[in-house]
């Protein structure tokens, strides 16, 4: 069996009006990848008539600013299996982004309140190369708070 982790905002992430953010991200280290198997984010805007918010998931090198560095750390928690220390690290809300990011999915979601759980069929969950990881980018027309959450395993 594997052993499954999770990370998460841990607080609102707020998204500028026309600026992309990267709004969480994690990263495998030297001796292994992420195996992505889902996430789930949701907005606090009230407002119907804002326009939808651009959501994607992307592949990252983290070539520059890999969690904790233009972000704040958060904590990865083991959510199923053996407690084995997770090796891997997590950010949320860069002040820079990270490079080099490749979106692999994409769309669009109502920042009035609108929510989103989604989790990769069993055999198709992307995977990073060790040192690489998963970033989610936000790009939203008026000014909105946002948080997510990441499930992953050690890929």
């Amino acid at each position: 069996m594997k052993t499954g982790y999770s990370c998460s905002t841990e607080a609102a992430v707020a998204l500028v009006a026309a600026t992309p953010k990267s709004i969480l991200g994690v990263l495998g280290n030297a001796a292994f990848g992420v195996d992505f198997i889902g996430f789930d984010c949701g907005f606090d805007g009230v407002t119907a008539a804002n326009v939808p918010v651009l959501l994607e998931l992307c592949y990252a090198t983290f070539a520059t600013n890999p969690p904790g560095t233009n972000s704040t750390s958060v904590t990865v928690d083991t959510t199923y299996g053996r407690a084995v220390t997770p090796g891997m690290t997590a950010a949320r809300a860069w002040s820079a982004e990270p490079t080099v990011l490749t979106p692999i999915k994409e769309f669009l979601l109502t920042p009035n309140g609108g929510a989103i759980f989604y989790n990769f069929p069993r055999d198709r969950t992307p995977d990073s190369a060790v040192s690489n990881g998963f970033v989610l980018r936000g790009n939203a027309p008026n000014n909105v708070n946002v948080r997510a959450t990441f499930n992953f395993e050690r890929g």
